[in-house]
């Protein structure tokens, strides 16, 4: 019976993994020259782990198969700066960014951090939280399915069905 339930697990993975690798992605165009100015405000120098893992987003970013990458770290690892990287790389080639977190607090705390970090850039930034009333929430959404924010920064309710995106790019799960 173990055996056989192995047999089974097995299949299904790779049913899924076929599923997987004849879906397509979009590859995103990084230019470099003005990655590379945004990185330079990153007020730290970084670590060889963390230089990896944005090295390593990046590649994906500009494959032309769906993303699915996993970055750990302890806290200071520098996790929120490699999404602001991916983030920048994707809302400067036209795709917008979802950013989901666990808490409304962690939400505010991201959309200050991106708001400062994107604020030398065409790059709008919005969050939607608890701390918005009904009115801001609702033209926040008008905004994001016409195109106009880049970049959303939410809690489970980026999850609801009313939450439309123009040109969805790039999900980070925090």
């Amino acid at each position: 019976r173990a055996a056989e339930k192995v047999r089974d697990v097995a299949a299904e993975l790779l049913a899924i993994y076929a599923q997987r690798e004849a879906r397509h992605g979009t590859a995103l165009a990084i230019d470099r020259l003005m990655y590379d100015q945004f990185a330079s405000a990153f007020p730290f120098e970084e670590t060889p782990d963390q230089l990896q893992a944005i090295e390593a987003v990046l590649a994906d970013m500009a494959q032309n198969s769906p993303m699915d990458r996993v970055v750990c770290g302890d806290v200071g690892f520098g996790k929120t700066e490699v999404a602001l990287r991916a983030a920048f790389v994707s809302a400067m080639a036209g795709r917008q960014v979802a950013l989901l977190v666990p808490t409304t607090l962690l939400a505010e705390q991201h959309f200050r951090n991106f708001s400062d970090r994107f604020a030398d850039w065409p790059i709008r930034v919005e969050v939607l939280s608890r701390f918005k009333s009904p009115k801001e929430i609702k033209q926040a959404l008008e905004l994001l399915a016409v195109g106009k924010i880049d970049i959303i920064i939410g809690t489970h309710r980026l999850l609801q069905k009313d939450v439309k995106f123009d040109r969805l790019g790039i999900i980070i799960i925090d």
